[in-house]
């Protein structure tokens, strides 16, 4: 990839699913067009919106006022915001009040915030009447250029994350790039984990791309749209090949497997880890373990610790406040994991930058010795 010296205003990715395909607008002032958008597609006259505490007093107005103009009728749930809300209360909660906005199986409900409120929103879209429509406004970079795309949705158990959930695709997504300049340095950091696992997993050429022009992303501008439809596409690449996780869409759990017992670990208290920050250490570690055995070069394991390091993202265990349990205890995550099959570890690993592949019956005898090592770092 070159360097981007023009973009167009919104860029569109479409996905095609046959008769559940659907478009990913991405650009400034989505939020604003959002009734137009839902209206031109869709037969229903009815949303239910879903949002949180924290997105809510920045734009939900906006959205309401969208849909009015377009003719569209919107019942409101704001739930609180974090981690936590992805539970089978909130889930209950929403489906409720879906049902009394009579939302029925043509019109939608809209998701209006980042991946928590996404995976919950989508969850209860795909079993309310058993399925009605379903659109993604995601308000965080993470969200943007992953959670939003592809139809998984859920929620959390005590025994693990994402592990309560169905296979719901979206009518719709609106990427309005407008809403990541309010988010936090650290949220939109933890977003572009996400952005750099896609140059990590199949396109080298966008990771290089990515360290030369990770500021101008940053930043925002042509170079940022670029960064996110770049993702999008090779996201629903992936998700068109294998909708339902049988294989190869495995390969978007790069980092996924770490990353989600670290979260674990902390009890999902975002002052200590938020989801893409798990995701950069467990990147960071699926490359060394790839290295340990003997798959990939330590040079590639470096490099990506470096470049993740140089954005401001965590990249070692012990850069997570506080204290982790040991590693037993986190080899008990990784095994409640649902990358494992049958009772076998399954993990992403690597044979260099852009060659990750799916590693089947991975001896957990080498993973538990590995994170002792990586745990006294």
């Amino acid at each position: 990839m070159n360097a981007i010296s023009s973009a167009p205003a919104v860029q569109t990715v479409h996905v095609p699913l046959g008769e559940r395909a659907y478009d990913i607008l991405i650009g400034p002032g989505l939020i604003a067009r959002a009734g137009a958008e839902i209206a031109s597609r869709l037969k229903g006259r009815k949303a239910a919106i879903v949002t949180d505490e924290n997105v809510a007093p920045l734009y939900l107005k906006a959205l309401v006022a969208s849909l009015d103009a377009a003719g569209i009728v919107s019942a409101t749930v704001v739930l609180p915001a974090g981690e936590k809300t992805k539970s089978f209360e909130h889930l209950i909660d929403v489906c409720d009040k879906v049902l009394e906005a009579r939302v029925e199986r043509n019109d939608c409900v809209i998701a209006l915030g980042g991946g928590v409120i996404g995976d919950l929103s989508g969850f209860a879209a795909g079993i309310v009447r058993r399925g009605v429509r379903f659109v993604q406004v995601p308000t965080s970079l993470l969200a943007q250029v992953d959670s939003s795309v592809g139809g998984k949705t859920g929620i959390n158990s005590r025994h693990g994350k994402n592990l309560i959930g169905v296979f719901h695709q979206p009518d719709l997504v609106l990427a309005d790039t407008d809403v990541l300049n309010t988010l936090s340095e650290r949220e939109f950091r933890a977003g572009y984990a996400e952005v750099a696992k896609y140059g990590l997993i199949d396109k080298p050429d966008f990771f290089a791309w990515l360290e030369t022009n990770w500021k101008a992303v940053f930043s925002g501008g042509p170079a940022r749209i670029e960064a996110i439809a770049t993702s999008c596409r090779a996201k629903s690449d992936v998700v068109v090949a294998d909708e339902r996780e049988n294989g190869q869409r495995a390969l978007l759990n790069l980092g996924h497997t770490f990353g989600h017992a670290l979260e674990a670990a902390t009890a999902y208290d975002s002052r200590r880890l938020v989801h893409g920050e798990g995701v950069s250490i467990g990147m960071v570690l699926a490359h060394e373990f790839s290295a340990r055995m003997n798959l990939a070069s330590p040079d590639d394991a470096r490099r990506v610790e470096r470049h993740l390091k140089e954005v401001g993202l965590p990249t070692l265990m012990s850069d997570i406040p506080g204290e982790l349990p040991p590693a037993e205890t986190l080899m008990e995550a990784i095994a409640q994991d649902k990358k494992v099959k049958s009772g076998r570890l399954t993990f992403i690993l690597t044979r260099g930058i852009g060659q990750s592949f799916v590693a089947d019956d991975v001896p957990a005898s080498e993973v538990v010795s590995f994170l002792r090592e990586k745990h006294a770092r």
